[in-house]
């Protein structure tokens, strides 16, 4: 694993901890996962996709571990983070080739808060770090979100936070065709992504023309993907898609 710095606001640096495949090739590029950790926008830490990162690492993948600013370590909004993920994907991109990185397979990976950042890293466009190279692109080709926070708007999640500004913020408000092919894991008990509105968001994206694959897991609540028997469960049908989108080998 390294630790690389991708970006510094004022005295604060943030990093980001990258797992190479053990088979490392030199002159290839590889397929990478790049992973937001949850916590409401308020606190977690990259701990929380460690096992995902090993298991993709093995699997042939660079997998990327991203730190962001929050509210309780660096006093900041849901906005700070969602520039610092966009932050994130532009600077493997522009490092592509020294990182062995193939800069047209990165997925956007992500739990609740996490999930959010990297579905707006596609959905969003106005909502950027004022140094960043907006002329290289924040979009994952495809998504991998645990129980993401879609809906931002009036009775969704993070709405007094947001407020008026939940439209361009929100990614189910800014489906657009094009929307990369995506897999959504949900507990049917889940406390703050209701499963109509993963259903809603689904019928949207597919409305577009893209890929959208809903799995609801009964009675289980907000976070369930974080422990067994349903860490093993959504990881194997994790790869089960990147499989079918040919970014993993069968």
């Amino acid at each position: 694993m390294v630790e690389l710095m991708y970006k510094q606001v004022d005295t604060l640096k943030l990093g980001l901890k990258v797992y190479y495949p053990t088979s490392l090739q030199k002159e290839q590029t590889y397929p990478t996962i790049v992973f937001f950790f949850g916590g409401g926008w308020n606190g977690g830490s990259t701990k929380q996709f460690e096992t995902h990162a090993l298991h993709y690492a093995a699997k042939n993948f660079i997998t990327v571990l991203v730190d962001y600013r929050v509210k309780t370590r660096h006093n900041t909004t849901p906005f700070e983070s969602l520039k610092d993920a966009k932050s994130a994907i532009r600077y493997l991109r522009k490092n592509a080739t020294k990182l062995g990185i193939d800069a047209n397979r990165i997925v956007g990976s992500g739990g609740s808060a996490g999930g959010h950042l990297a579905a707006a890293c596609f959905t969003n466009e106005s909502i950027n770090e004022a140094n960043d190279d907006l002329t290289i692109s924040a979009k994952p080709n495809a998504l991998v979100l645990f129980n993401p926070v879609i809906d931002n708007g009036i009775g969704g999640y993070g709405f007094e936070r947001i407020g008026d500004r939940y439209m361009e913020f929100s990614p189910i408000h800014n489906i657009q065709k094009g929307f990369p092919p995506t897999i959504f894991f949900l507990g049917t008990n889940d406390n703050l992504i209701p499963v109509e509105t993963a259903q809603k968001f689904t019928n949207k994206i597919e409305e577009v023309g893209s890929r959208c694959d809903l799995y609801l897991f009964t009675n289980q609540v907000h976070g369930f993907f974080n422990k067994e028997p349903f860490l093993s469960e959504t990881i194997l049908k994790t790869d089960v898609f990147l499989q079918s989108i040919a970014y993993l080998k069968p």
